[in-house]
């Protein structure tokens, strides 16, 4: 996820290089063809394209808004997902003996490591952290589900149940942490969710082919009254709906690697910092910090 405010305008131009060269095409064409013998008629009519232009903006606000709220839901999922962590390690350290506290923790950890790998499509195995966490039988049997994530979450609740009755805990204690491990599976499935349901594509094709249709019909409309101008204003403003239409596509799935994406990596690092404190150790890992690009992974 981008921290900064770093940036320009040639930066962007670059990452949309395409539509720019485009955009640009269009007015020199409308330009070119305007002053051309035969083609002064060539000229179209101001208010069709205003209606047009107001309805491609309301449709990529919309496909942006309803993209932003898929990834504003995950953050909220692991900021729930963050808390429930330092509430499940507080509640073990409270009711356990150290070594069964420290297993239940460690497994927990885990958890969110390999949530993480599953949510990035990243391979588990391969992970430094999950095979760091988890031992090698261990990783052998989760290897063979479909949902590693629910099965280990299950392999807790079954390690909880036992220590609960060794320690002869009362019913309610037992009870805190089922509704715990029960808001840990909620906020998993809500982010399966949001990884598992695409946005419709409709949405995008449709915003794409009227955004194009427009930029290339815009400078006709324009080069009677602003003449050269109309180069770089339909660069400016097809630009803008590209880059409102962008912004939406690349915030669809807050769980990716570019620099959009929600910072699972530095998510992970925090919760398992937090709970190492907890148990005592003194060889965790650094806060996260972003890069020189100032992005936060």
């Amino acid at each position: 996820m981008m921290v900064t405010t770093q940036g320009s305008v040639l930066r962007l131009l670059a990452w949309q290089w395409r539509h720019a060269m485009l955009f640009a095409a269009a007015g020199l064409l409308a330009q070119a063809l305007h002053f051309a013998p035969g083609w002064h008629h060539l000229v179209l009519p101001t208010m069709p394209l205003a209606v047009v232009g107001a309805a491609v903006g309301i449709f990529t606000s919309f496909r942006t808004n309803s993209c932003y709220a898929r990834w504003w839901e995950g953050r909220q999922l692991w900021g729930r997902l963050v808390n429930l962590s330092r509430h499940f390690a507080s509640q073990a350290l409270t009711s356990f003996s150290p070594d069964v506290a420290r297993e239940v923790i460690a497994r927990h950890i885990a958890y969110v490591h390999l949530l993480r790998c599953a949510l990035r499509d990243q391979d588990p195995w391969g992970d430094s952290d999950v095979v760091r966490w988890l031992d090698e039988t261990t990783r052998g049997r989760l290897r063979a589900e479909r949902n590693p994530c629910y099965a280990l979450l299950h392999e807790q609740r079954e390690v909880l149940t036992r220590a609960c009755h060794a320690a002869g805990l009362d019913e309610w204690r037992y009870l805190a942490f089922d509704t715990t491990l029960a808001a840990l599976l909620d906020a998993q499935g809500g982010c399966e969710r949001i990884k598992k349901t695409p946005f419709p594509r409709g949405y995008t094709f449709i915003s794409e082919r009227l955004i194009i249709a427009f930029g290339l019909l815009l400078p006709f409309a324009l080069i009677r009254d602003l003449g050269w101008v109309t180069v770089p204003l339909n660069l400016l403003v097809c630009g803008a709906f590209t880059l409102m239409s962008e912004a939406g596509r690349v915030l669809e799935d807050p769980f990716t690697m570019f620099w959009n994406g929600l910072p699972l990596s530095a998510m992970s690092t925090t919760i398992e910092i937090n709970l190492r404190q907890r148990l005592g150790d003194e060889d965790v890992p650094e806060n996260p910090k972003p890069d020189k690009m100032g992005v936060l992974m």
